[in-house]
């Protein structure tokens, strides 16, 4: 693979890379870069963090990365996950182990670190406080909406202001070349390029992936809204989990919310979109919808949504074929887990399920 490939491959489906002139260099200069990718021990993995964020590591493997999954059991406790029960938060990381391994992202160059043991490294703290020490605090407050927080007033914790100063420190002190994440945490992200020349540290490159909004309501249009409308484990009807059964799936979608012509506001247009057509393009497959009027086939999600707009697929067309498609692609992982159901009885009895 040369490197045009290799940088068609990172930017295929991500929301943003910055820089793509970096990311070209960087390939151009070393033949296994380091990447990361931080996951909060949070809960059941959904269509968001485990279908997008995996094609996206699976991308960084191919490529010929070093991928660095980090299990942030710190940056959970200050959140609050699991009520800051570090035994839950734990029971939650192997599961996310076993997930990303049903999803494909394994091999000699994939490596999971707790965060934990990155705090204990010398030279954790110091490098936090230096961070600090060149940030306002307006700064550090505007970072916090990846955690699902608007403003200041929501602020009932300090601990909850080290987060994203976290989350730089954790991209010095691993020194990866790349970081991966939802385009929600791009503000945290941008936090630690733009300290980093100050502190003479490594200026990463970031690969921003997109948001998949719930299926339970219109999507916004602003880009600061579309975060907190994102598919969420703490809402289980708006989110599809990797490992829900097939009648499950259909119950969900069947629920969703798509309406008759429109696309922007629509969350089904994004599931396709970020989603189905990918993975159905993966699998060296085409879309096909049946209609009341006839089978439609698309190669492109452009003709898919212009059709639907245009009044030539019913709402139910649609959700039928997402229904297919998503079975098929989460087969896999079913069966991986059916093979490894202790996993998932553990995290049903932490999710009390």
């Amino acid at each position: 693979m040369n490197v045009d490939d290799k940088v068609s491959m990172i930017m295929d489906g991500a929301a943003e890379v910055i820089t793509v002139e970096e990311l070209r260099r960087l390939f151009q200069e070393k033949s296994e870069p380091l990447v990361y990718w931080g996951f909060e021990c949070s809960g059941y993995i959904h269509l968001g963090i485990g279908l997008v964020t995996s094609r996206k590591m699976r991308h960084f493997i191919k490529t010929g990365m070093h991928l660095i999954i980090l299990l942030a059991d710190w940056h959970s406790w200050i959140n609050n996950k699991f009520g800051g029960d570090m035994d839950k938060i734990r029971i939650a990381g192997e599961y996310f182990k076993h997930a990303f391994t049903s999803l494909g992202v394994k091999g000699s160059n994939v490596e999971y670190m707790w965060a934990e043991d990155l705090v204990n490294k010398d030279g954790y703290w110091e490098t936090l406080i230096k961070i600090a020490k060149k940030v306002s605090l307006n700064r550090v407050i505007r970072s916090l909406p990846i955690m699902g927080r608007r403003d200041s007033s929501e602020i009932t914790e300090f601990a909850w202001l080290i987060y994203p100063l976290m989350q730089a420190t954790d991209i010095f002190m691993l020194g990866v070349d790349v970081a991966g994440a939802g385009i929600d945490q791009r503000k945290a992200h941008m936090l630690a390029r733009d300290v980093a020349p100050a502190l003479n540290m490594k200026k990463a490159v970031y690969v921003h992936t997109p948001l998949l909004p719930s299926l339970d309501g219109e999507v916004p249009l602003s880009k600061e809204e579309i975060i907190y409308s994102k598919m969420s484990k703490s809402r289980p009807g708006s989110a599809i989990f990797i490992h829900d059964d097939e009648e499950t799936i259909k119950k969900k979608i069947m629920k969703g919310y798509c309406p008759p012509k429109e696309t922007a506001r629509n969350p089904f247009m994004y599931l396709y979109k970020i989603v189905i057509f990918p993975y159905v393009r993966d699998m060296g497959r085409i879309i096909v919808i049946n209609t009341r009027q006839g089978e439609r086939t698309y190669t492109d999600y452009e003709s898919f949504e212009k059709d639907y707009a245009d009044g030539k697929m019913h709402p139910l067309d649609i959700k039928e074929a997402a229904i297919f498609y998503l079975n098929s692609i989460l087969d896999p992982v079913r069966k991986y887990f059916d093979a490894h159901s202790d996993i998932l009885e553990s995290m049903n009895s932490i999710m009390k399920i």
